[in-house]
């Protein structure tokens, strides 16, 4: 059954009784029930969870006000406190890695650890550009010659699945998030960090986990899956409760 946490503006669904001692972060167009496999079996060996859908996705109104990873991370601390009764491992797949990793970074008393999968924490060296019509336009409405009209029709055709899918407030707060990078976020960690990546991982590849490891101070460890993609949650899920014992221990 959902519970609502911060005055409303989070739900999420806890497995076992309080104390929780893990939140699950999911990642972008995804909800917390992704975590459910996993949060079943901790919630055997008598750990309890709570797995929130982020605001905009799931049960969870969209947030007022756009902002990325960084914006999202001040909503979910209250949260936190508010649930916690000691640091907390965060669980974040894909962009909720992201999310878990700017409030351990600026809240390090409510983080034990952090277990973190096929986040996109650094940017990826861009190997191919857009098309050239897209690029023409683009560039034509920065200099107010394309129509806002025209753009978002080039957006539309260019753009990913992600952001096409997206709309109002939640399209801006997409933008924003795929325009971050977490270098410095990474970099004040002082939590342990477990990174666990599916080896076919094509949005997300091993590579970006690596690059991410480079800036890392704190304890960390990065272990690859063999056949799985991005989803590990839902591709891995015994995996990941390995990983989050270890986070515990």
């Amino acid at each position: 059954m959902l519970s609502a946490y911060g005055d409303g503006k989070v739900f999420g669904e806890p497995y076992g009784q309080s104390p929780y001692r893990v939140v699950w972060l999911h990642g972008w167009a995804r909800q917390g029930h992704d975590f459910a496999s996993s949060a079943i079996g901790l919630a055997a060996l008598g750990i309890s969870s709570v797995a929130l859908d982020l605001p905009g996705f799931g049960s969870s109104p969209a947030p007022t006000v756009a902002g990325g990873a960084r914006s999202y991370a001040q909503m979910i601390v209250p949260v936190l406190r508010e649930i916690a009764d000691e640091p907390l491992v965060l669980v974040g797949h894909s962009r909720g890695g992201c999310i878990a990793t700017v409030i351990a970074a600026t809240n390090p008393e409510l983080v034990k650890s952090l277990v973190i999968t096929g986040s996109p924490l650094v940017r990826r060296e861009v190997t191919s550009k857009s098309p050239l019509r897209y690029r023409l336009t683009r560039s034509m409405h920065a200099k107010g010659l394309v129509s806002p009209q025209k753009m978002e029709s080039a957006r539309r055709r260019h753009g990913s699945s992600d952001y096409r899918n997206a709309s109002g407030i939640m399209r801006d707060v997409f933008v924003m998030m795929v325009n971050e990078s977490y270098e410095s976020e990474l970099a004040r960690v002082q939590a342990p960090i477990y990174m666990v990546w599916g080896q076919d991982d094509h949005e997300v590849p091993v590579e970006v986990a690596k690059k991410a490891g480079v800036f890392i101070k704190s304890p960390h460890s990065l272990r690859v899956l063999d056949e799985v993609g991005h989803l590990v949650p839902l591709e891995a899920p015994s995996d990941l409760v390995q990983t989050v014992l270890e986070a515990l221990a």
